[in-house]
């Protein structure tokens, strides 16, 4: 077993700032991908109407299939890139988060459609605001949060349930389910919340244990993509709480 180093001030200060960086940098790839896929996802048909394009066709047309493909696609890397994080290069980690970034934006493309750039652009400065101290409490607290950890864990798994259930009930009901959402929604944000702390602190934990500089790399990328899933995870919920849908 690898013997764990203590970091200094300067050292931890100097990697977090290099995970923050990467997950910034993924960001802004997701954002780009997301608004140039939904400028790109219509057209006007010959009668006048908008209408899916070609582009749009392939990405959420076909009954969704496109879409589904685009989730499977961003678990199979999360999964390859978590099981392998300490085998492969730096250069392939980085490949798959920004990957992973790209295909991500394109799933998120369709807010741009369904809310309005204000409610897109509140729920983005709110989550901002709650991550960063989160993120501060995380990395400065002397308080372990494993614990604390393991039980948002077990509370995420019982959103993913109750997801799948809300999605299943959808289908049989074809009704929104709307106060169903706004539970889920209101868990969501309050599980990631917490979660971004845990990250933080086990992030900077794992620092410890990195063998050489490639090592220290590859902790913070994987850092930077557990942070990326934390903001995702607030925003998408916020979206839905309170974000205003275009006329």
């Amino acid at each position: 077993m690898t013997q764990a180093l203590a970091l200094t001030q300067s050292q931890t200060k100097s990697f977090m700032v290099r995970t923050y960086a990467w997950m910034a940098f993924a960001l802004f790839i997701s954002a780009a991908a997301a608004y140039l896929t939904a400028q790109n996802m219509f057209t006007l048909s010959p009668d006048g109407r908008m209408a899916l394009s070609s582009f749009g066709q392939l990405l959420f047309g076909g009954r969704g299939l496109g879409f589904i493909v685009l989730c499977v696609l961003e678990i199979a890397i999360v999964v390859i890139l978590s099981a392998t994080i300490r085998k492969i290069s730096v250069w392939a980690a980085t490949a798959f988060f920004i990957l992973y970034a790209v295909v991500n934006g394109l799933t998120l493309s369709s807010i741009f459609v369904v809310y309005k750039i204000s409610s897109i652009f509140s729920a983005f400065l709110t989550t901002s605001l709650t991550f960063l101290a989160m993120c501060i409490y995380g990395s400065k607290t002397k308080k372990d949060l494993t614990k604390f950890g393991r039980y948002l864990v077990m509370a995420l798994m019982g959103i993913i349930i109750a997801s799948v259930i809300q999605f299943v009930l959808g289908l049989i009901t074809g009704a929104p389910l709307a106060m169903m959402d706004l539970i889920i929604s209101v868990a969501t944000v309050i599980v990631f919340t917490g979660l971004t702390a845990w990250d933080s602190q086990k992030i900077v934990q794992t620092a410890a244990y990195a063998k050489d500089n490639d090592d220290y790399k590859k902790v913070a990328i994987i850092g930077a993509l557990e942070l990326y899933l934390d903001f995702i995870n607030i925003f998408l919920a916020l979206l839905r709480i309170f974000g205003k849908n275009r006329d």
